[in-house]
């Protein structure tokens, strides 16, 4: 039996059924959820509740929530939503791009403790513990503060044994710099998944990472700029090709953001683009693989072997 943390307690990885990968429950900046609650919308609560309960209902048994501390993590509402509607959900550590200037010169081996102690001990003063690891690089590849960051998720997954995810920029191909850097701390991995690699279409690249050891993560649906259908396009040719063991879609998709005066999105938009929300995946992605002729049994291991072995380091 291989035991996992989620924020309700140690979780048998035999009970993860349907999982997605990378969710968010709450999407917002740190302290928002603790402090500004007004910027997440009244009854912001009763949303969550009503989005994981539609997604236990349509079969989703487990989200993995990769929002960090500056992301808004708020793990007391996740063990609440968890409890409420029965969904497992595992809680990130780690760190994503809004590095504050205050944190300048904080070294790979401080951030490495603070993971652990978040892995290890628990969370915001609470018994919640962190089940997965994350670090960011984008466009401008790994800038000095996000390596002192990636470092620090390596040692902290060799202290512990913990997963890492990567926020990665796929058309800018960054992960190969990712990649480097975590062979250099010395990870194995397999133990990492490569997070938006189905922002480029690039089979060859993708194919390079797999080669590497790591899972991608296929999760952005419906995603922007790149299309929905040529996301699953390029998730048949990885699945021909012999990978679809090691793919993890899901969708970066938020039950709950800051409801802005003049948001970048609209909510009338987010609604039309995405009328399923964590259902996107069950609703219109696997009928279009199952109209490409990808088997049943190959649609169930993307959802349930995969994250099962990801976190089991099969």
């Amino acid at each position: 039996m291989t035991t996992i943390n989620s924020v309700l307690g140690p979780l048998d990885t035999a009970n993860l059924g349907f999982t997605l990968m990378h969710e968010h429950i709450i999407v917002a900046s740190a302290g928002v959820p603790q402090n500004y609650t007004e910027l997440l919308g009244i009854g912001f609560m009763d949303r969550i509740v009503n989005g994981l309960t539609q997604a236990k209902e349509g079969g989703i048994g487990t989200v993995v929530d990769a929002t960090t501390l500056d992301l808004g993590r708020d793990v007391t509402v996740l063990a609440e939503a968890s409890c409420l509607t029965g969904v497992n959900i595992i809680a990130c550590t780690g760190w994503w791009l809004d590095m504050p200037r205050f944190l300048a010169g904080v070294s790979a081996d401080q951030f490495a403790q603070l993971f652990i102690r978040e892995i290890e001990e628990g969370i915001a003063g609470t018994d919640i513990k962190a089940g997965i690891l994350k670090s960011a690089s984008d466009i401008s590849g790994v800038t000095p503060g996000e390596e002192a960051v990636l470092r620090g998720v390596a040692r902290a997954h060799l202290k512990t044994n913990v997963p890492i995810m990567l926020h990665s920029y796929s058309p800018g191909q960054v992960g190969r710099q990712q990649l480097a850097i975590l062979k250099e701390e010395g990870v194995d991995l397999r133990r990492v998944k490569m997070d938006h690699s189905n922002d480029t279409t690039d089979v060859e690249y993708l194919t390079w990472l797999l080669e590497q050891g790591c899972y991608l993560g296929l999760d952005r649906y419906p995603g922007r700029n790149t299309s929905p259908l040529a996301r699953t396009k390029t998730m048949k040719a990885l699945i021909d090709a012999g990978y679809g063991e090691r793919l993890l879609p899901s969708h970066d998709w938020s039950l709950v953001q800051v409801m802005a005066a003049a948001p970048l999105i609209s909510p009338e938009e987010r609604e039309e683009r995405n009328p399923y929300g964590y259902l996107y995946m069950k609703k219109v992605v696997f009928p279009q693989l199952q109209e490409m002729g990808v088997s049943e049994t190959m649609l169930n291991s993307l959802c349930v072997d995969g994250p099962r072995n990801f976190f089991e380091g099969v």
